[in-house]
C-alpha cells in the first residue's frame, strides 16, 4: 500500500518509473531527473530516493521528459547535463569532447603507482579532450609535480581550461596540431606520456551509437591502430631515461599494442585491466634508469597472459 502511494502519477518516483518503462538506465534516468530539478550536489542521488514521494512540477516534469528523449536519441547523459564525474572530481562537458569514460581511471590509477607524490616528476597528458586525465593527476601530485597537457582541438582545450579554472589545478595546456601528437612540445622530455588516442576502427558497427561524440576523437584508421603507432614510435624522444609511456586502447588491442611498445624499444611491457576486467591499458618503460625513484610496479598482465574476449568489437 505505500509502495503504490509513493509511486502516485505526478511524483518523482513515478516518473523515474516511466523513464524506465521507455528503456532508459536507472542510473541515467536518475541523473537527469536531478538534472531536471537543479539539484547536481552529491547527495543528491541519497535525496531523490528520500524525497521520490515529493510531486513533480510541471515545469521540471517538461524539462526532464525533454532530457529523456535526447537520451533515448543517444547523445550522453553528461552532454544533456553538463557534467561528469572523473576520478572525484566533478567536469563541465559538452559535444566539444569526449564524454570521459570510467575505464579512463584505469590509466590514472597506474600513473599514480608508479610515480609518488612529492616528486617533482613531469607527466603528460596527450590529447586531453575535457581535461580529466591531466586534471586527475595534477589533483593528486600537482604541485611539486608538473601536468602538461596536449590537443589538437581548441575546443577541447577550451572546455579543458575552463575545468582547470575552475577546479583551481595547475595544468599547462598547449595547442597541438592535427596529425602531430608532439609537435607542440619541442625538445621537452616527461617522466611519463599518458594518452588515451582516438583507436575505434573505421567501419566498427559500433560507431552510429557514438555518433554524437567526435569522431575524430574516436577513429584512427582502419584497424584503429593508427594514432597509437605514431605515438609509440615517437614517444621515446619525449621521455627521461626509464620514463613510461601509459596508453589507453580498445580491449582487444592490448597484444597489438603490446607488440607495438616492444619493437619501438620499449621494456617492461605490460597491460592492466579496466573495471569490467578487460585489458584497457598497455605501456612501457623506455631504456635507462629514472631519474627519481617511483613506487613498485603495480600487479599487472603479463605479455603471454591468457585473456578470453568478449563477443563484442573494440569500441571505446
Amino acid at each position: 500500500m505505500l509502495e503504490g502511494a509513493r509511486r502516485h502519477a505526478g511524483s518523482l518516483a513515478h516518473a523515474l518509473g516511466q523513464a524506465r518503462a521507455a528503456g532508459l538506465a536507472r542510473q541515467d534516468a536518475q541523473l537527469l531527473l536531478l538534472h531536471a530539478l537543479g539539484r547536481n550536489d552529491a547527495h543528491a542521488r541519497a535525496w531523490l530516493i528520500a524525497h521520490d514521494a515529493d510531486p513533480l512540477p510541471a515545469a521540471v516534469a517538461r524539462r526532464f521528459q525533454q532530457a529523456c528523449a535526447r537520451r533515448a536519441a543517444g547523445e550522453p547523459v553528461a552532454y544533456i547535463t553538463g557534467r561528469k564525474a572523473f576520478y572525484g572530481l566533478t567536469l563541465h562537458v559538452d559535444a566539444r569532447v569526449l564524454d570521459p569514460r570510467d575505464d579512463t581511471e584505469t590509466l590514472v590509477d597506474w600513473a599514480l603507482q608508479l610515480f609518488a607524490p612529492g616528486q617533482p616528476w613531469r607527466l603528460l597528458d596527450l590529447g586531453t579532450g575535457s581535461g580529466a586525465v591531466a586534471l586527475a593527476l595534477a589533483r593528486e601530485r600537482a604541485p611539486p609535480a608538473q601536468i602538461v597537457a596536449t590537443d589538437a582541438s581548441a575546443d577541447a582545450l577550451a572546455v579543458a581550461r575552463a575545468n582547470a579554472r575552475r577546479l583551481r589545478l595547475p595544468v599547462r595546456f598547449l595547442q597541438a596540431r592535427a596529425g602531430d601528437w608532439f609537435g607542440a612540445l619541442g625538445g621537452q622530455c616527461f617522466d611519463a606520456i599518458l594518452g588515451n588516442p582516438p583507436y575505434i576502427a573505421e567501419g566498427d558497427p559500433h560507431l552510429p551509437a557514438l555518433r554524437h561524440e567526435p569522431r575524430v576523437a574516436l577513429v584512427s584508421g582502419a584497424d584503429g591502430l593508427d594514432d597509437l603507432r605514431q605515438i609509440i614510435a615517437r614517444a621515446g624522444a619525449h621521455l627521461h631515461p626509464g620514463g613510461w609511456l601509459l596508453l589507453e586502447h580498445g580491449w582487444n588491442q592490448d597484444a597489438a599494442v603490446r607488440a607495438l611498445l616492444g619493437a619501438a624499444g620499449f621494456e617492461d611491457v605490460r597491460s592492466r585491466r579496466d573495471l569490467a576486467a578487460q585489458p584497457r591499458c598497455s605501456g612501457g618503460r623506455w631504456p635507462g634508469r629514472q631519474r627519481r625513484s617511483s613506487s613498485a610496479l603495480p600487479m599487472t598482465l603479463s605479455d603471454d597472459s591468457a585473456m578470453a574476449a568478449p563477443a563484442t568489437t573494440g569500441f571505446r
